[in-house]
């Protein structure tokens, strides 16, 4: 009896543990008060006829300066990874370069390098090697290094959100097999070609990829959609010091689900019929406000809650070729975020 007992117990801790990774990685949603990871993105340094892209080294240095001065401290990625579904007790700064420029490896990498500031950097298969781009022997030598960790990016880094189903996954499996052959393995972190993406997208991201990026605004925290984690892209004209420092000062505004899942807009469903539902513990909901974009006016959203769900009466439809929300909530004096963005056709 003794020896059925032992099977007996085994299979329960089999049961309870399955349950709780399973629990886990499905992201359960309840209210953590997480102080949350601020994800930042950059892409060209110092190149200065690309002000949509681009950022100064001598702004950029401030940037980390205003970081440590607050008291934050740069995420590893790998932890970011294995610590993903703990509440922060403290703020976290996760930094992400994407599409592997030259002025990034000239510029930045020397900088990042001598100061050992772990960060992500999103490579498209496609452009390695070409005029401008870092080359594979370029980011080889950088990977080398523990604190840096190489995302996937993408094969040819365009708008693939407007590719067929069969041309995406073609696109995706092309970069696998490059990535293979040039690294040994395929990243486990994507970020989504100009932040954008649709259902189809992320289903395929959440079976290829330990967690996904796109470039809406916004603090991540255990409750985010892994397979849509927001990002504050930073250039020139979004990366003055004042706002920077807004910026890094923000929290997450926790909710338990953002619709609609599918952000890739038709005549058929723009505008989306978009309700965001909080959490009972979060306090303030009163003062939440809201600004969206659609018929290209930037304007306050007409917002109504009610039972702590949040929904929005769009004014016109959303124009081509991206619709954006965000919402800010002053909590006793704590300012909390979220974004998210919609692609039109």
């Amino acid at each position: 009896m003794s020896f059925v007992a032992s099977i007996i117990n085994l299979v329960i801790i089999f049961i309870i543990f399955t349950f709780n990774s399973n629990a886990q990685e499905n992201n359960d949603k309840y209210f953590t008060n997480d102080e949350g990871i601020l994800s930042i993105m950059y892409h060209r340094f110092d190149e200065f006829k690309y002000p949509s892209t681009n950022i100064s080294m001598e702004i950029f240095e401030k940037h980390v300066e205003l970081i440590k001065d607050a008291g934050l401290s740069f995420y590893q990625p790998e932890k970011f990874i294995d610590e993903f579904n703990s509440p922060k007790n403290d703020k976290k700064i996760l930094l992400t370069i994407d599409d592997a420029f030259q002025s990034f490896y000239d510029k930045a990498w020397p900088y990042l390098k001598s100061n050992k500031i772990p960060f992500i950097l999103f490579v498209s298969t496609k452009p390695v090697g070409n005029k401008g781009y870092m080359t594979w022997e370029q980011i080889k030598e950088i990977e080398k290094y523990e604190f840096v960790t190489i995302g996937h990016h993408s094969h040819s880094h365009e708008y693939l959100i407007d590719k067929t189903k069969k041309e995406f996954l073609s696109d995706m499996k092309t970069a696998d097999k490059i990535f293979l052959n040039k690294l040994g393995y395929v990243p486990n972190l994507f970020s989504y070609p100009f932040g954008e993406y649709s259902k189809f997208m992320k289903d395929y991201a959440s079976k290829n990829f330990r967690k996904a990026f796109g470039q809406h605004s916004g603090i991540i925290d255990v409750n985010k959609d892994k397979f849509e984690l927001p990002r504050f892209p930073i250039n020139e004209k979004y990366g003055e010091t004042k706002r920077f420092k807004s910026i890094i000062n923000y929290f997450p505004l926790e909710y338990k689900y953002l619709k609609p899942e599918e952000k890739k807009l038709s005549k058929e469903n723009n505008p989306p019929r978009f309700k965001v539902k909080f959490f009972d513990n979060q306090k303030n909901l009163k003062n939440i406000n809201c600004y969206s974009n659609e018929g290209d006016k930037w304007e306050k959203s007409n917002i109504s809650i009610i039972n702590n769900e949040l929904t929005i009466k769009f004014r016109d439809p959303f124009l081509p070729r991206r619709g954006r929300v965000n919402c800010s909530l002053n909590d006793d004096g704590k300012w909390r975020w979220f974004g998210t963005q919609f692609i039109i056709r």
